[in-house]
């Protein structure tokens, strides 16, 4: 088997369970040398246990990979910090960040309270820009050094952020503005040597069995479409030296479905030249409307 992440640094926030773990896993069998980053809460976002990363490290260690574990809050500005510390002084560098963690507190916009909004923001949104940062300040100071660099950051979008989702308001609006961090992360990063893409995977994990059950179960025999681990190949590849000038997309992968998300572009316009009465606004509007691609619905309308 080719190693395409022969020798590269990876971290993976989240990495305990699930589609993280996978990640970490999936780079490790391609030789990266793996940081697995979990706090181990529960669905919500509750608790706390070290038990998560610490068992992904010992299985990569036995499958003869190198791994070590992060306990780190990647929401937290100085956890980020010490998370990136971490490759830094285990192997002298980081080569890929994978942003990962994550956290639902689903509930109908009319009963979501404050602080549901706030922590699922907290974890998804500044979870991927914390990281982010502090791993570009690195990458930053090796461009400056002279030396190569080959970044890669790899974000964790979802189906929810690119259409909405019914009831996941939050997660919605965070996953959104995952999608949006990125095509800024690939500008600004781009002259460090650094990519930065995101992921938008479907997949059978804790955050989802309750809220898609049917589709969810694995099959009796054949290929199980709602596996984790078929997210993680296209992780690898984008971690690797292979996809270097792939920058500042959005993938959807589902089981054997690959495909390229297309984003918030103009539509048909129309100039009047001029500032606009309320009232001729109507016809404008409808015009266009008739113009324009149709409203696709968010997932359970």
């Amino acid at each position: 088997m080719s190693k395409i992440c022969d020798g590269r640094v990876a971290i993976v926030t989240g990495a305990g369970r699930g589609i993280g773990r996978a990640h970490a896993l999936e780079l490790a069998r391609h030789g990266a040398r793996v940081v697995v980053n979990d706090i181990g809460v529960a669905l919500d976002g509750q608790g706390g246990s070290q038990s998560p990363a610490d068992d992904v490290v010992e299985l990569i260690r036995g499958l003869g990979g190198e791994a070590v574990a992060s306990h780190d809050d990647i929401a937290d500005w100085a956890g980020a910090a010490a998370l990136v510390a971490r490759a830094v002084d285990t192997w002298g560098r980081l080569d890929v960040l994978v942003n990962n963690a994550g956290f639902v507190r689903d509930r109908m916009l009319v009963s979501a309270e404050e602080q549901d909004w706030d922590a699922v923001i907290r974890v998804h949104l500044k979870g991927h820009f914390a990281p982010t940062r502090h791993a570009a300040a690195h990458w930053r100071t090796r461009a400056k050094a002279g030396g190569p660099v080959g970044g890669r950051v790899i974000n964790t979008s979802s189906g929810a952020g690119l259409r909405g989702s019914v009831g996941q308001a939050a997660y919605s609006a965070a996953k959104a503005g995952i999608a949006a961090l990125t095509l800024v992360e690939a500008v600004e990063l781009g002259r460090y040597g650094v990519t930065a893409n995101a992921i938008a995977p479907a997949a059978r994990t804790r955050m989802t069995e309750t809220v898609f059950a049917e589709m969810m179960k694995a099959p009796e025999s054949g290929f199980d479409a709602m596996a984790p681990e078929n997210i993680a190949p296209l992780v690898a590849w984008l971690a690797s030296s292979d996809s270097e000038g792939v920058t500042g997309r959005v993938f959807e992968i589902a089981g054997g479905k690959l495909g390229v998300a297309e984003g918030w572009a103009e539509g048909p316009t129309v100039d009047k030249g001029a500032r606009w009465e309320a009232a001729e606004l109507g016809g404008a509007v409808r015009g266009l409307l008739a113009q324009a691609r149709a409203v696709v619905p968010p997932y359970g309308a």
